[in-house]
């Protein structure tokens, strides 16, 4: 098949999305390759462009050996090593060096850590030590002290853990493993256009904006993840304020807000709240903001984490498609939301 100015762009930019939709040929070494081959760009007088791998075959070409365009997608198999690199973190006692891991996968402890935190979101050593920290939350409501809970979590030592308990937990590790006995949040709900809307506050700041159906569901949910924690009310301002951020007529950006979560589940957030309102971005188009192209599923996995509804919009992430995806709150508040805003 004849060449054109789509397929020859996309060879110029050796674009990786383009593989597996045509293979370009070589007249004057007798190869075939992918798209996104690091070989030499070849002169577009010497190129020829096939939809199909047995085609290049039935014109006398022979594929190449160093994309290897008769194996498998190369995104589909680097996300295969990344995905073995994972496991073998997980199964783990202590996270794996660099060197170990990367060895395994094949590659330079360079191109792997590159390689892994474009298709993750995180470097090995911050996804090492997000599973960690989400054993440590399991184990500080068994282990019969918290030391005993940190150790069992993998952590080499607990000054490393401690400091960083605040972001992980949202509180000191003995207070999580009472049930947050001692904690002080300060909670409301009112009914809103979406429901039912409750905040809950820390001193540091808005810690949970929920929705729902009825204000008794939601304030069961939080006293289910923290049933020993003192719940006040909160002021009728912070309340109103809210009301008013759900409703679509206070901005959010102002609102002090006690986000905890990992470093990635951060980074998503902020790149959340960039999305101006009316407009939605999708999973992989927030993953490339964050220099991560090949972390759209750990992007909607981090929105599906997000406890700060409205003031973390991640009803404005979409699929690639446009389509709506999973929403923590359910599908027609998310449609509504994005109607709302969508109004001049």
């Amino acid at each position: 098949m004849d060449g054109n100015a789509t397929f020859t762009q996309a060879l110029t930019a050796r674009d990786t999305t383009a593989d597996g939709t045509f293979l370009y040929a070589v007249k004057t070494t007798g190869i075939y390759c992918r798209p996104s081959c690091p070989a030499r760009t070849p002169l577009p007088k010497n190129i020829e462009f096939y939809p199909t791998a047995a085609a290049a075959k039935a014109a006398g070409y022979r594929p190449c050996k160093r994309c290897r365009p008769d194996g498998p997608p190369r995104q589909d198999e680097q996300a295969a090593r990344i995905a073995a690199a994972c496991r073998r973190i997980a199964m783990s006692e202590t996270a794996p060096p660099l060197a170990t891991l990367a060895a395994e996968a094949g590659c330079s402890p360079f191109h792997f850590h590159r390689l892994f935190k474009s298709v993750t979101g995180v470097t090995p050593k911050a996804y090492a030590a997000s599973l960690r920290a989400e054993k440590a939350r399991k184990f500080l409501t068994t282990a019969r002290t918290v030391t005993q809970a940190i150790y069992e979590a993998g952590h080499d030592s607990s000054a490393a853990f401690y400091a960083a308990a605040t972001t992980h937990l949202g509180m000191a590790p003995a207070t999580y493993r009472k049930g947050a006995r001692g904690e002080h949040i300060r909670v409301a709900t009112a009914p809103c256009a979406l429901g039912h809307v409750l905040v809950a506050a820390t001193a540091a700041g808005i810690c949970a904006i929920t929705l729902g159906d009825d204000a008794t569901t939601l304030e069961a949910d939080l006293a289910r993840q923290f049933p020993h924690a003192t719940i006040e009310p909160a002021d009728a301002t912070l309340l109103t304020t809210i009301v008013a951020l759900v409703e679509g007529t206070a901005p959010a950006q102002t609102l002090p807000l006690d986000i905890r979560g990992t470093a990635f589940q951060q980074r998503v957030w902020s790149a959340l709240r960039a999305i101006p309102p009316g407009k939605t971005a999708s999973y992989s188009q927030i993953a490339e903001t964050l220099g991560a192209p090949k972390a759209a599923r750990a992007v909607a996995a981090a929105c599906a984490a997000n406890r700060l509804a409205v003031a973390i919009p991640c009803h404005r992430a979409v699929r690639a498609d446009g389509d709506l995806a999973g929403y923590r709150w359910g599908l027609p508040r998310k449609r509504a939301l994005l109607t709302r805003e969508s109004k001049p």
